[in-house]
C-alpha cells in the first residue's frame, strides 16, 4: 500500500485525510522524462505549510499534497535525467529550475521566473511515502545525515545560509539580531551567525528557550512576549527577521545606520508599516534572499562537514498524524522542527 495526505479545502476546520492505495503493478514510474520518484524517509513541518492550508498563495491548486521538506532515496528516474541515478539519496528544494536562463546560469536558480514546480502549493509535496517532481528540484544529501535533518536541512539551515551568508554578508565582529530564534530557521540562524563570528542576540516570545539558544551561539537571549525589544536593543548591524509583520518594525529600528535586515517571517497575513524616510536617511536595506540554492546546499554541507552543526528535532509523528502536528505547530512555542516519517 502507498500512503500520502491530502488537503481537501482551504482552513483548519477541514482535516487533512490520509489516503491510502494498491501500488501499481509497474512500481513508481515518473510521469515525465526529466522527473524523479523519491521512496521519503522524513518530511518536516514547517510554518509554510500552515501558510498554505490558511489559503494566502492565490495559486495554491486543490487537492494536494502539503510538504516541502523531504528527503530520501530516488527509486525511479525519468529517461532525460543527467542528475540522479537510482539509489542516491536526495532532498527537495523549494522549486525547481529552467536551468537555462540568465539567473540560472549564474546559479542563483531561486529567482527564475519560467519554472513553477513548487512542492505543496501547484505540486505535490513531501507529506507521502513518495514524491515525484523535476530533478532540478532536488539536490543531493550524504548518507551521514539521519532522515529528520536531511529533511528539514535545506528550509531551516539552507534559508538561514542564504540569508546571513550569501546575501546578507554577514561578517566577524559584526551584531545580528534574530527573531523567532527558538524556531526551525531562527535557531540554524544563530548557529549560522555565530559560526561566522558575529555576536548574536536572540528575541523569543516565551521563556524556556534560553539554555537551548545559548547552546547554539546567542550571546544574549531576550524574552519579549510584547514586541518591544527595539526600546532596549540598538545598533545591530543585521537583523535577522523570521516571525514578519508582527516584530518587523521593532527589528528595523533596531538595525543602526548602513545596516541590513534580511526577511524570510512570513507567518501573519498582514501588512507592515515602513518609513520611507528612515530607509532613505539611515541607509538601511532590506532584502529578500529568496530559497537556498544547490550551490548554497554545497556550502553549508561542506561547513557542516568541517565542524557539524546541531539539528534539533522537536517531535517526531508517523505519517498519518500530520493534523496532530499541524495543530501542534499552531499552538507555537516548538524548538526545532517537527517531523513526519511515513
Amino acid at each position: 500500500m502507498t500512503q500520502r495526505i491530502r488537503m481537501t479545502a482551504t482552513g483548519f476546520d477541514t482535516p487533512l485525510v490520509v489516503e491510502e492505495a494498491p501500488w501499481p503493478a509497474t512500481g513508481p514510474v515518473p510521469s515525465s522524462p526529466e522527473h524523479v520518484v523519491v521512496a521519503v524517509e522524513a518530511c518536516g513541518v514547517c510554518h509554510r505549510d500552515l501558510i498554505d492550508r490558511s489559503g494566502r498563495f492565490p495559486y495554491l491548486s486543490l487537492p494536494v499534497t502539503p510538504g516541502h521538506e523531504a528527503a530520501g532515496r530516488v527509486v525511479a528516474v525519468g529517461e532525460d535525467v543527467k542528475d540522479f541515478a537510482v539509489g542516491d539519496r536526495v532532498a527537495t528544494l523549494h522549486r525547481n529550475a529552467c536551468g537555462a536562463c540568465e539567473v540560472c546560469l549564474r546559479g542563483d536558480t531561486c529567482y527564475c521566473s519560467t519554472a513553477a514546480w513548487v512542492f505543496g502549493l501547484i505540486a505535490d509535496g513531501g507529506y507521502a511515502d513518495h514524491v515525484e517532481g523535476p530533478e532540478s528540484a532536488f539536490y543531493r544529501v550524504p548518507d551521514t545525515l539521519d532522515a529528520g535533518s536531511a529533511a528539514t536541512l535545506h528550509c531551516t539551515f539552507g534559508t538561514s545560509w542564504r540569508s546571513l551568508v550569501t546575501v546578507g554578508q554577514v561578517q566577524a565582529g559584526e551584531s545580528v539580531l534574530v527573531t523567532g530564534a527558538n524556531g526551525g530557521v531562527g535557531l540554524a540562524g544563530v548557529q549560522i551567525a555565530a559560526r561566522a563570528g558575529a555576536r548574536v542576540t536572540a528575541v523569543v516570545r516565551r521563556p524556556g528557550f534560553e539554555d537551548a539558544l545559548q547552546r547554539a551561539g546567542a550571546a544574549r537571549v531576550v524574552v519579549d512576549p510584547d514586541v518591544k525589544f527595539h526600546r532596549t536593543l540598538h545598533g545591530f548591524d543585521l537583523a535577522y527577521e523570521c516571525v514578519g509583520a508582527a516584530t518587523f518594525a521593532a527589528s528595523l529600528r533596531c538595525v543602526k545606520q548602513g545596516g541590513r535586515l534580511v526577511v524570510v517571517g512570513n507567518i501573519e497575513d498582514a501588512r507592515v508599516p515602513l518609513n520611507l524616510g528612515q530607509l532613505i536617511v539611515f541607509g538601511q536595506r532590506i532584502i529578500g534572499p529568496g530559497g537556498a540554492t544547490r550551490r548554497d546546499m554545497a556550502a553549508l554541507l561542506a561547513a557542516h562537514a568541517e565542524r557539524p552543526f546541531d539539528f534539533p528535532e522537536t517531535l517526531t509523528l508517523p505519517l498519518a498524524e500530520a493534523e496532530a502536528a499541524h495543530t501542534r505547530l499552531r499552538q507555537g512555542g516548538l524548538v526545532g522542527r517537527m517531523v513526519l516519517k511515513p
